[in-house]
């Protein structure tokens, strides 16, 4: 919400003033009836969507993508929520999956660094993974292969 709030001329001007109160104002949910809460039960928010069609919801691509036939996605800045257009990051509000992993765990828990090769791996996370299935949008080839390279040498992720 934070990135969104600094788009809003008068709250730039309050962080650049005053940032314990910017934090405040741009990471506070309403508490007025319009913000429902709906948890993680993405099926009642489609549901919560289709009954109230002046309503705006809040989860992954998959869901959306599983669903065009009762809801719609909204464009943001002109841009759609399409599968290429998140995937290429021109859609502004999407994200990147992070998983982290402490070196500490690396030999004490069973199966770590496998999973780490599994999950970082073409057959999983790449443009025909079995992930892209479930509706997870792969990042571009160069930066899965810096994910995959530095989960193999377990380095310090920067993106």
């Amino acid at each position: 919400m934070e990135g969104g709030a600094k788009q809003i001329p008068m709250l730039k001007e309050l962080k650049a003033k005053d940032k314990k109160a910017f934090k405040a104002v741009a990471h506070a949910i309403r508490e007025d009836g319009a913000y429902v809460e709906a948890g993680e039960n993405d099926n009642l928010i489609v549901q919560k969507l289709v009954a109230n069609p002046s309503a705006l919801g809040i989860f992954g691509f998959s869901f959306l993508d599983q669903n065009t036939d009762r809801i719609q996605g909204s464009p943001i800045n002109g841009v759609d929520p399409t599968f290429e257009d998140i995937a290429s990051g021109q859609y502004p509000i999407s994200r990147s999956l992070y998983f982290y992993v402490k070196k500490d765990h690396i030999g004490e828990i069973p199966g770590l660094r496998e999973f780490i090769a599994e999950f970082t791996s073409e057959k999983t996370v790449g443009m025909d993974g079995y992930l892209a299935d479930k509706g997870l949008i792969p990042l571009p080839a160069g930066d899965r292969k810096i994910v995959r390279t530095t989960g193999k040498k377990l380095g310090l992720l920067s993106m």
